[in-house]
């Protein structure tokens, strides 16, 4: 087994931005969480709080940061719940993408929401991963890195030396210029689908609204040539068990401590 190294893109190499930031974004949100049991007896897994601070309002912030006017949020287990949060916004049109007949998964998600997502590109957040900003605004950074005539999906990456409440082999490996790759199955890589990106609608289009992952789509773009990322600045989180609810706290209060210390 080998350790992916292949360096990305310096951030100071790309070229200044090539398109405008996306104003329209999806969050995935449907899920059943079902790691997170007992928590997620009681509430969906997007309302889980980290610092009394519910998992989908992180997402929610960062886009609102970023100028982003409507954001599109898939429901499906405790749907009442999270639409009855979703109703406190005031500084964006929230959506409601109902997929409480059936769960359409990541990929089928994005297909059912299509209609109310535009022909623009959009932000794509998972609702359960989140980040701590290092320097640079990760949303703003990927806007920056956004390159629609190259790219149809540009992905944050982490690395693991990033990442808490992480133990895959990583997703992909990449190449000098951003380009991703899936890495091989006796392989293991440092990048990590880091759960937020921008995406080019049209790459759904001519897919069935059924239940699939959004591996399919990252797959054809990568065949295509067209699935590229961006490094990540700070740190990244997810938080899929008990425990790594408590490895997120530990990194906000570690983080803290640092900027103050600063």
């Amino acid at each position: 087994m080998t350790l992916q190294t292949l360096a990305p893109t310096p951030l100071h190499a790309r070229p200044p931005r090539r398109a405008p930031k996306p104003r329209t974004a999806m969050i995935l949100a449907a899920g059943l969480g079902k790691r997170l049991r007992p928590i997620t007896s009681m509430i969906p897994k997007p309302l889980v709080e980290i610092n009394d601070k519910a998992l989908i309002d992180y997402g929610l912030d960062a886009l609102a940061r970023n100028g982003v006017e409507r954001v599109v949020v898939n429901v499906h287990y405790m749907a009442d719940l999270l639409r009855a949060h979703l109703r406190k916004r005031r500084d964006m049109e929230v959506i409601i993408s109902d997929e409480s007949d059936r769960l359409l998964e990541s990929g089928g998600g994005i297909v059912r929401a299509l209609p109310h997502l535009g022909s623009d590109p959009f932000y794509l957040i998972n609702s359960d991963t989140f980040w701590i900003d290092g320097y640079r605004d990760n949303l703003d950074l990927l806007a920056d890195l956004w390159n629609p005539a190259e790219a149809d999906m540009l992905l944050l990456i982490a690395e693991m030396r990033q990442a808490t409440g992480y133990d895959g082999r990583g997703d992909f490996t990449m190449d000098r210029e951003g380009r991703l790759q899936r890495v091989a199955e006796r392989d293991m890589s440092p990048f990590i689908y880091a759960g937020a990106g921008i995406l080019k609608p049209d790459i759904f289009k001519g897919l069935p609204e059924e239940s699939f992952s959004l591996n399919r789509v990252f797959d054809t773009a990568i065949e295509n040539g067209r699935l590229f990322g961006g490094r990540l600045d700070g740190l990244w989180l997810t938080v899929g068990t008990p425990q790594a609810i408590h490895d997120a706290e530990a990194a906000f209060a570690a983080s803290a401590t640092r900027v103050q210390n600063a």
